[in-house]
């Protein structure tokens, strides 16, 4: 068919009739070299632009991905049922957990043992010190009831039962007199006043008691003033 004018219009004129007489869309490439939209020079090959959508910016996102997913899940508790569907230890956190209660539970009650035997330690010490303060305080009682018992104003009478009395409500309390004769001196129980030369002695020993001593258990209260006789 003869036709007039420019040829490339003929040539379009003649793709558009026969798409529409094939049925099909007409197909429009894009060859131009810089894109339109980013501004970035394209590949002559028709592929991508170098940073935009290559395998290794796409791995790049990936791994930035993945990091911060890693990243959300390791600062998220995961109950214990979750842990044994992933695969975890079960119960690892929980045992950790328990071992740590069971040590300061130990730690506790061995703290109120200590403590309750302190207590009963200062408070058995408190009530010996209670009781020697009492028997101190009763000592020049009995100076004064043996210097009426050594003149004899003691051998009989309601005076006498009363000191018999007293002495065996302290000897209760541990209350133990020093006045023995004809032992050996012991400087720890013993208070020399006067030393004077024996016949048939070895050692130093005690001749006579000026002023009875007592005791209480293994603590001293008063020493005993005696005369010690010594070897010749």
């Amino acid at each position: 068919m003869p036709h007039h004018g420019n040829e490339e219009e003929h040539n379009t004129s003649a793709g558009q009739q026969n798409t529409q007489g094939n049925g099909q869309e007409p197909v429009i490439r894009d060859n131009r070299k810089v894109d339109p939209v980013t501004g970035q020079a394209r590949h002559p090959e028709g592929g991508q632009p170098s940073g935009t959508g290559s395998p290794a910016g796409a791995a790049d996102s990936d791994g930035d991905a993945l990091a911060q997913a890693e990243e959300i899940l390791n600062g998220v508790d995961v109950p214990a049922e979750e842990s044994v569907a992933q695969g975890a230890p079960a119960g690892s956190t929980g045992n950790a957990e328990a071992a740590e209660l069971r040590n300061d539970l130990l730690r506790l009650q061995a703290e109120y043992v200590n403590y309750r035997k302190r207590v009963e330690r200062d408070r058995a010490v408190a009530g010996e010190m209670a009781v020697i303060g009492v028997l101190n305080s009763l000592l020049p009682v009995l100076d004064d009831v043996d210097a009426a018992r050594q003149h004899g104003d003691l051998t009989d009478g309601p005076f006498a039962a009363i000191a018999t009395k007293l002495e065996n409500a302290l000897k209760t309390y541990g209350l133990v007199r020093i006045n023995e004769t004809g032992v050996e001196f012991d400087p720890t129980i013993h208070e020399a006043l006067i030393q004077q030369p024996g016949e048939d002695i070895e050692v130093d020993t005690v001749s006579q008691v000026l002023r009875s001593g007592y005791k209480s258990g293994e603590r001293v209260l008063r020493a005993a003033q005696v005369i010690v006789a010594v070897p010749a």
